[in-house]
């Protein structure tokens, strides 16, 4: 193909991206009240450089979907996405398929981790409604170039379903911290999705 060529095609598919792919991703799910609206843990970013908002209904009460999200955590509940593409990068991540009591205490200034020495502070929270997480992974040696929140919020809805919202804030803290936010952001979309879909099917479980 000639360099023309490569450009055009290029060229296409980065509009195409854009255009198409990249809004579709940062709002998954969501509607465009709950994109565009308030979330718990937003005052803690009042000028985000990018948002994600994403969604999914799960046909089982609030109280039956906040276990799961209460025990999030590398050493913990795990993030129920692909574990084991985390686990390739020495994340040590292993999601859980039931609910664990002494996992259920979470406090603002717990850290929950994403690798064994990598994690966010709970930043806010709201006992079985909401839970906000803040910090940034690093880079090597490099703090990271941006502020960050990760909101997990139940809403209930008037059919008896409720709706979980995940909303991810960032700050810009370094000119070239877009390049490596965009680029989270489709591998966040991917996971985001697994995660949604797992907790969902987790909490749609009869009791028994």
């Amino acid at each position: 193909m000639r360099p023309r060529s490569v450009l055009r095609a290029t060229a296409i598919a980065t509009a195409a991206y854009i255009l198409v792919a990249r809004p579709r991703q940062l709002r998954w799910g969501a509607t465009d009240e709950e994109s565009e609206g308030p979330l718990p843990g937003d005052d803690l970013i009042e000028n985000a450089d990018l948002i994600a908002t994403r969604a999914i209904t799960i046909r089982a009460s609030a109280e039956r979907v906040w276990p799961w999200i209460a025990q999030l955590g590398q050493g913990r509940g795990g993030f129920h996405s692909y574990d084991f593409l985390e686990n390739l990068v020495g994340c040590d991540i292993h999601s859980a398929d039931r609910i664990v009591p002494e996992w259920q205490d979470v406090v603002v200034g717990d850290e929950v981790r994403f690798a064994p020495e990598v994690g966010l502070v709970v930043a806010a929270l709201d006992q079985g409604r909401s839970l906000v997480l803040r910090g940034g992974v690093p880079i090597g040696n490099t703090t990271p170039p941006y502020d960050f929140t990760w909101a997990f919020v139940l809403r209930d809805e008037p059919d008896k379903t409720t709706r979980l919202l995940v909303r991810e804030r960032y700050a810009y803290t370094r000119t070239w911290a877009w390049i490596i936010v965009e680029l989270t952001e489709v591998l966040s979309f991917v996971m985001s999705q697994k995660m949604l879909r797992e907790i969902k099917e987790r909490a749609e479980r009869p009791v028994r």
